[in-house]
Formats: structure tokens, sequence, C-alpha cells
């Protein structure tokens, strides 16, 4: 019998998937890395994982304790699955902007939600430094302890990619890997799955895939921290260079539009039977640039983030692509049919 303890040892080692139609497209071997098949339904599980286990063996927190961190939402959904798992309570810091599912799925998980006003880092009010004000305060009083996930800026995020996530690709693809590219939200993905294979295979091709509205495209292109734009991919998209991001720098970096990693998105759904939130598609979108770039022949790797169903209610609606000035599936258009001679059969 093949039997995991609990549900937190079934994190990681998530399955390597051909993606179809980009291989044949490029004529590279491009795989995306399926995190979407986490027990909490995305990549951030890891970084949850590792930065509870991390708190608790440096004794900061122990059943019955709270942790506190400021999320768009899925390191929020893993915070809770860990903490539910070990005994322990979330609270869970999110700006009023992001997805309503989302923040049902944290309710669901029992984490206690607080919404904020988006406003940038900058402002005291920020979402991020309003869940350190919170866990500063839990902590003076909760004798089990309460920490500050602090998923932006605290390396054990970065960490347990460089120990789990780079090293499963390595053996997966039996070191055949040629090139690796993710979007940044905290940074932690991207510097640590590349620090685990540059330190393995030194000439591997780094690339950040990067969205409206976030600066690094143009501080790795440019040298300057310049956003323009906006975007309707939650969860992704960096203003300043984090903690996780200290000391790393991409071989590439391309600038991802909404119409490109959308149609990516659905293109993932109708062509490879994947349903899947926009990051994966500007991460595809990002490993499709970079096998272009290096030509055909190559094996590139991106990550698969989320389930679809976490942006129901904005990716998949008609009247909010056509608000973004985006192009609406024809099938997403179609109405509910019932056959006109059907005939409801007695029981």
């Amino acid at each position: 019998m093949h039997v995991r303890p609990d549900v937190l040892a079934a994190i990681g080692n998530t399955p390597l998937i051909r993606l179809a139609r980009a291989s044949e497209a490029t004529g590279c071997t491009i795989l995306g890395k399926a995190e979407f098949m986490n027990p909490g339904a995305s990549v951030k599980d890891r970084a949850a994982l590792a930065i509870v286990m991390d708190a608790v063996e440096r004794g900061e927190l122990r059943p019955g304790g709270t942790i506190v961190d400021g999320t768009a939402g899925n390191t929020g959904i893993g915070l809770a699955m860990v903490a539910n798992a070990l005994g322990m309570k979330t609270v869970i810091v999110i700006p009023d902007t992001q997805s309503q599912e989302k923040k049902d799925t944290l309710r669901m998980l029992g984490a206690e939600l607080i919404e904020v006003p988006a406003v940038p880092y900058k402002n005291p009010n920020n979402y991020v430094k309003v869940a350190g004000r919170i866990a500063e305060k839990l902590a003076r009083d909760n004798p089990a302890g309460a920490i500050w996930a602090n998923q932006f800026d605290n390396v054990a995020n970065r960490d347990a990619h460089v120990a789990t996530t780079g090293p499963e690709i390595w053996e997966q693809t039996d070191g055949k890997i040629d090139g690796f590219v993710s979007a940044v939200g905290t940074g932690g993905t991207l510097a640590g799955v590349a620090a685990a294979l540059r330190s393995r295979k030194p000439d591997v091709q780094i690339a950040l895939a990067d969205v409206p509205g976030a600066a690094l495209y143009n501080y790795y292109a440019h040298g300057e921290l310049k956003a323009e734009g906006s975007s309707i991919t939650e969860g992704i998209g960096q203003g300043r260079i984090t903690a996780n991001l200290d000391g790393f720098a991409p071989d590439h970096a391309f600038f991802i539009p909404d119409e490109e990693s959308v149609a990516e998105t659905f293109r993932l759904l109708e062509e490879e039977g994947m349903a899947l939130g926009a990051s994966s598609g500007v991460n595809v979108a990002g490993a499709i640039r970079l096998a272009r770039e290096m030509g055909p022949g190559h094996t590139i790797v991106t990550i698969l983030c989320d389930p679809a169903a976490r942006y129901q209610s904005r990716l998949f609606n008609p009247d909010f692509l056509r608000s973004k000035g985006l192009a609406v599936p024809a099938w997403l258009e179609r109405e509910p049919t019932v056959a006109p001679d059907f005939v409801p059969v007695e029981a």
C-alpha cells in the first residue's frame, strides 16, 4: 500500500504534462508542472507548508497558534489548509479586488478573512502591512504563538522551491531541461527553481514572464522599476524586489499582455483539456516566447498554477472580458439548451 500519512505529505511531487500545441508550434518540448494538483490546488501550497514548518522548527508556533498573512488568495488557501492539519488558526488579509471564489474558499476553510481596499505597497494600509500589524498584536496575547507568514519577504518561500520544485523538475526531465519560465508574485517560485536548476546546470535559461501593471519586466530588461497599465491576472505582478528575489536575475524577461495570456488560457482548456487560471496562460505564453528565442529542439518547463474555478466570475464571464477589451471565445457565449423533444421518464 502507498498511503500518505496526512494531507501535508500530499504537497509536491506533481507531474509534468507535455503541452502538445505549444510544443508543436515551436518545435520544442514544452512541459507544464501541474501545481494545480496540490491538495490546496495551487503552487502556493509549497510555500505555505515551508513557512509554517520553519516557524514551528524555530519554536515560534505551536498547535493552537495563529498564522497571519496578506495574500491575493492562493497562499492564504494553502496556509489555511496547513493550519487546519496542524491544529492552528489563520487570519488572512486580502485586497477586496480579488475574486469572490477565492474569498469563499478561504471562508470555507475556516480562515478569518479581513478584506481591505487595494492600495500600493508604500501605503501603510497595504494588505501586506496590515497583516504584519495584526500578527504583531496577536503574538503578544497568544501563548501558542502567532506569526506573520510574510510570504513576500520570508525566504522559506524561496527555499521550498530550491528543496522541492526545482529538484523534482530536474529528476522528471532526467536533467534534460534547457529552460524554465515563470511569472512572479512573491518571486519565490522563479528564484527558487532557478537556484536549484542553475546549481545542476549553470547554462540553463531562466525567464521571467511579466504582466501589465507589474514593474519587473522593465527592471530586468531596462534597469528601472517601472509599471504601466493593468492586468486581469490575480496573484502575480510585483512592483519591488522582494527578499525572495534578492540576488536573482533572469536570462530573459518577457512582457505578456492580457490578450496573449487569456488566449493561451483558453487554448489550454479547449485544446489540452486543462481549465486553469490566467497566470498559467501567462506562463505558457512565456514558455512559447523562450522556445522561439532558443530555437527548436529544446526542453522548457513552466508552472501550471491553479484552477479556473477560482476565477469563474471574471475570467469566464463574457461581460467582464468585453469590459476589458478581451476576446470572448464562442463556446463561452453559448446559452444552455434543452432538447425540444425531451420528455422526462417517470421514476
